[in-house]
C-alpha cells in the first residue's frame, strides 16, 4: 500500500482511510476518519441512519446484528482492536462470546460517539466480509430431464471419442443433477442474513413477471464454449443457452437480479453484465485418487488444477444440442449442500408465472 495514497472509503459523505496492519493470523484493518479530530467533541450531526440509536438514562445505546464469524475482526488480537475503537470513540462495545449469535451493543455518553463507533465497526466488518468464501448463489436451474439426457449423451460421446486427449476424464464433468446457470454469488453468514436474502428475492418477483409476462421462458441449450484463450488448455467448458424466441428476457432478468442484490448490499458486482453459462466440464471437479483432502474427495484446488485439451471436443461437439425446456424459476441455493434430488439445497425460490 502507498502510504501517501491510502485506500479510501466513502460512507454517507464521510471519507475514511483504511490502514492495513499485518497480524499473525489475519490482517487487521484500522479505519480512520479523515474529518475533524475525533479527540475533539463529536459533531452532533454525525448519526447513522441504518440503525436506531436509543437514548437511555446513562447516555445512548445501539444494538447491531452481526454474524458471529465476524466477531474476531472487531475484537482483534488479544482484544486490541476493540480497545482502540472504544478509546477513539469514547464508547463501550459489548460483543457476545465467539460462536454465539447475538447483538453487538455500543453504549456511550454522546449519540455521535455511538454513531462513530458503529460506522467504524461496519467499515471494518465489510472489509473482512469480502474475504469470506461465498456460501449461496442465485441460479437458473438446468436440471430438467430433457437437458440432463442431452448432457449424458454429450458426456458419453466425449469419453468415447476424446478420452485420449490430455486431461479429459470422467471426474471433470458436471453432475447432471446440478446443472444450472449462475446469476451471482452471496456470502450469507447466519440464518438472519439468509432470511434477508430470501425476502429480497421475493421482492424481485414483480419485475420478473413484468419481463416474462407471467409465462415460463422457453430455452434452447445448444453449443459449447470455453472460458480462456487457449482451447488446448481449458479449465471450464460450458453450454450456451439462448431464449428460443430470440429475446433477451433471460439476460434482463439476470442483470436486474444482480442490480437488486448489489443495491441491498448482499452481492458484489463483478461484471457489467451477467455471463450466463451452464458449466458442463470444470477442472476443479477433477479427482486425484492419490490425494485425500479433508473431505476425502481428492478434488484439486485452484493452484493445482490441471487443464484439459478441448480442441477435439469443440470441433466434434461444438453444436451439440442438449435440448429445449421451459424455465420457470430462479433459486437461491446453498453452496455444497444438496437435497434428496441431488440438486443444490434451495434456501428460497420464485416462479416466473
Amino acid at each position: 500500500m502507498d502510504v501517501l495514497r491510502p485506500p479510501l472509503i466513502n460512507i454517507d459523505g464521510r471519507i475514511y482511510r483504511r490502514n492495513i496492519v499485518k497480524e499473525e493470523h489475519y490482517e487487521e484493518e484500522d479505519v480512520s476518519y479523515l474529518g475533524p479530530s475525533e479527540s475533539e467533541e463529536f459533531p452532533e450531526d454525525e448519526s447513522c441512519d441504518s440503525h436506531f440509536i436509543q437514548q437511555t438514562d446513562k447516555g445512548y445505546r445501539c444494538a447491531v446484528d452481526l454474524p458471529s464469524v465476524l466477531y474476531k475482526y472487531i475484537i482483534g488480537k488479544k482484544g486490541e482492536t476493540r480497545r482502540r475503537l472504544e478509546f477513539d470513540t469514547k464508547t463501550s462495545i459489548n460483543i457476545p462470546k465467539q460462536g454465539v449469535e447475538g447483538q453487538i451493543v455500543i453504549t456511550g455518553a454522546k449519540k455521535a460517539a455511538v454513531s462513530s463507533a458503529l460506522t467504524r465497526i461496519e467499515v471494518l466488518v465489510e472489509s473482512f466480509r469480502k474475504k469470506q468464501p461465498f456460501t449461496h448463489f442465485l441460479s437458473f436451474p438446468l436440471n430438467n430431464p430433457k437437458i440432463q439426457a442431452g448432457f449424458q449423451r454429450f458426456k458419453d460421446d466425449v469419453l468415447q471419442r476424446c478420452s485420449q486427449d490430455h486431461g479429459v476424464e470422467e471426474s471433470i464433468f458436471q453432475n447432471p443433477a446440478k446443472l444450472h446457470l449462475t446469476v451471482g454469488t452471496l456470502t450469507l453468514l447466519n440464518d438472519l442474513e439468509v432470511r434477508k436474502a430470501c425476502e429480497h428475492l421475493q421482492e424481485c418477483q414483480s419485475f420478473i413477471r413484468d419481463i416474462t409476462e407471467g409465462k415460463p421462458v422457453l430455452l434452447d441449450v445448444t453449443g459449447i464454449e470455453y472460458m480462456n484463450d487457449d482451447p488446448a488448455m481449458v479449465d471450464v467448458l460450458y453450454a450456451k443457452v439462448n431464449v428460443k424466441d430470440g429475446s433477451d428476457k433471460l439476460q434482463m432478468i439476470a442483470d436486474r437480479l444482480v442490480e437488486h442484490f448489489v443495491s441491498a448490499g448482499l452481492m458484489i458486482r463483478e461484471w457489467d453484465r451477467v455471463k450466463l453459462h451452464g458449466t458442463v466440464m470444470n477442472t476443479l471437479f477433477r479427482k486425484d485418487s492419490t490425494v485425500e483432502d479433508a473431505g476425502g474427495t481428492g478434488r484439486q484446488t485452484l493452484s493445482e488444477r490441471e487443464a484439459f485439451d478441448a480442441r477435439n471436443i469443440l470441433k466434434t461437439f461444438g453444436h451439440h444440442s442438449f435440448g429445449e425446456f421451459e424455465l420457470n424459476n430462479v433459486h437461491l441455493s446453498q453452496r455444497y449442500s444438496t437435497d434428496c434430488t441431488g440438486y443444490y439445497t434451495s434456501a428460497g425460490s420464485i416462479n416466473f408465472s
